[in-house]
């Protein structure tokens, strides 16, 4: 029984006899393609690998809590420092650290590429830290707004390099599972977040223990990743080839390290070592696929998921629900959604999850439409209201939020890999910090109805864009991905 399908390219698939030509005579291209041909018969074991990847979803997890942690308690903050009932104060507290997000991803691919996936990691962890401490001792605005811009730097360096990292030391037969993990680790962050929130009210200053919890999880990332492999695609790319070696060993097993290292000497052909500058990403071959990346990040944030999910609380509140149940049934959505997209990625196809993933959510902004628009009393628009907030949730989770991370490291090629993903994260933090501030400000000035008519029109402008523009990458292989986006000159 075959290992992949025919035709199919991957890091551990049988080369054709003629690699092997140059330098090597009849019986050793014999043995050589006899190797192989055994290295085929059975994948790397996926537990090796798996340790690294769980270490790398640590990131993940820091920005689920981060983008959570002020829901519950930013009633108690805006009253224990002093701007209460100030709408554009509590919009600040909750986007400076996507400003600092910003900030961040811009840097994110120089520094991956700069200093290595692992350091990298390290140091996207020490602003949280950092931040997450100066946040929970503060007694001014001012020291809250520092606070949160330094773990926003982290919360924007993190994302393309887990990305980046998983997409790198994931062995190709469950790299669609193991990307999948870095949504559910985004959902079990905010879940946490929510959780931590729920004593708020009976525990004065408990907010501030909300913020100290989160340097648990940086310190072991940053510890973590002392003992990770580094990337064996980054290690090749800077000419450490023996390290690289040893990392595939670590992560894949001995058996498959000689020809891994052959498949990355096909896709890297030595021009990975030029430096990439930022206009080759907005002119030229690259444009189409950075357009594209960007633009989905663009309709991800725009359909109004980060507004729901920051201000879940105020929402619930004035449907007349708790808003502790509200934010236990929000995160349980988020999460089965996402273990639901984990299981189908590989079976659907990305471009499937993100036509029935944006449609779902439109219909889900219609039904939150129609309830705040309703003459119903009671239960009835209660229904509507908190049923279209949950669907809405599930449908993003199993597609428009843990799908363009998994595609975007598959469409961009490997030289502009890393700082195409800072540049997309850029777009995707740009409009997560202005939803952030002015969602509240909207909501009073435009109503609930014209706001969520919005989200749902961006939602049906994004099924669109995704049949017209994304294609589909389950089955193919990066080879024949990069020759139907960025065709030969």
């Amino acid at each position: 029984m075959r290992g992949h399908r025919t035709g199919e390219f991957s890091m551990y698939k049988r080369m054709s006899s003629r690699d092997f030509t140059v330098a090597a005579d009849v019986e050793d291209n014999s043995v050589v393609s006899q190797s192989i041909l055994d290295q085929e018969i059975t994948n790397p074991s996926w537990r090796l690998s798996f340790p690294h990847v769980l270490a790398a979803t640590m990131s993940a997890f820091l920005f689920g809590y981060h983008l959570g942690v002020v829901n519950e308690p930013l009633e108690s903050i805006s009253l224990d420092l002093g701007f209460n009932g100030n709408t554009l104060a509590e919009g600040l507290v909750v986007s400076t650290c996507l400003g600092g997000a910003l900030i961040g991803s811009l840097f994110s691919g120089w520094i991956a590429d700069g200093i290595g996936r692992r350091r990298a990691f390290q140091l996207c962890a020490l602003p949280m830290i950092v931040g997450a401490s100066i946040s929970a001792t503060t007694t001014t605005v001012a020291g809250m707004l520092l606070g949160r811009l330094l773990v926003g730097t982290g919360m924007g360096l993190g994302p393309p390099v887990a990305s980046l990292y998983v997409t790198e030391v994931s062995p190709s037969f469950v790299r669609g599972t193991y990307g999948s993990f870095i949504q559910i680790a985004t959902c079990l962050g905010l879940m946490g977040a929510l959780f931590i929130g729920i004593p708020v009210r009976e525990i004065a200053g408990w907010w501030r223990i909300c913020f100290w919890v989160s340097t648990v999880p940086a310190g072991i990332l940053a510890l973590s990743m002392m003992f990770c492999a580094e990337s064996p695609h980054w290690l090749y790319k800077q000419g450490r080839t023996a390290e690289a070696e040893a990392e595939f060993e670590r992560l894949l097993g001995g058996a498959h390290v000689k020809f891994a290292i052959q498949e990355l000497s096909k896709l890297d052909r030595g021009d990975d070592s030029d430096d990439v500058h930022f206009s080759e990403l907005l002119y030229g071959r690259c444009f189409r696929v950075v357009f594209i990346g960007s633009t989905l990040f663009a309709l991800q944030q725009l359909s109004g998921i980060n507004a729901i999910f920051y201000f879940s609380s105020t929402v619930f509140k004035n449907a007349g629900v708790p808003s502790d149940l509200a934010n236990v049934f929000v995160g349980i959505a988020n999460l089965s959604g996402s273990v639901i997209a984990m299981v189908l990625m590989d079976k659907m196809g990305r471009k499937v999850l993100l036509l029935w993933s944006f449609s779902g959510m439109a219909v889900s902004m219609g039904l939150q439409v129609v309830a705040v628009s309703s003459n119903m009393l009671g239960s009835g628009t209660l229904y509507l209201s908190v049923g279209g907030m949950l669907t809405f949730v599930f449908t993003f989770a199993i597609g428009a939020g843990p799908v363009p991370g998994l595609l975007l490291p598959e469409i961009f090629p490997s030289r502009i890999r890393a700082k195409a993903m800072a540049v997309c994260m850029s777009v995707h933090w740009v409009i997560n910090f202005f939803v952030g501030l002015l969602f509240l400000r909207l909501l009073e000035q435009l109503g609930p109805r014209f706001l969520y008519t919005i989200f749902g029109t961006v939602c049906l402008m994004a099924v669109v864009f995704v049949k017209r523009n994304v294609m589909e990458t389950k089955g193919k292989s990066l080879q024949e991905i990069e020759i139907a986006l960025l065709p030969p000159e």
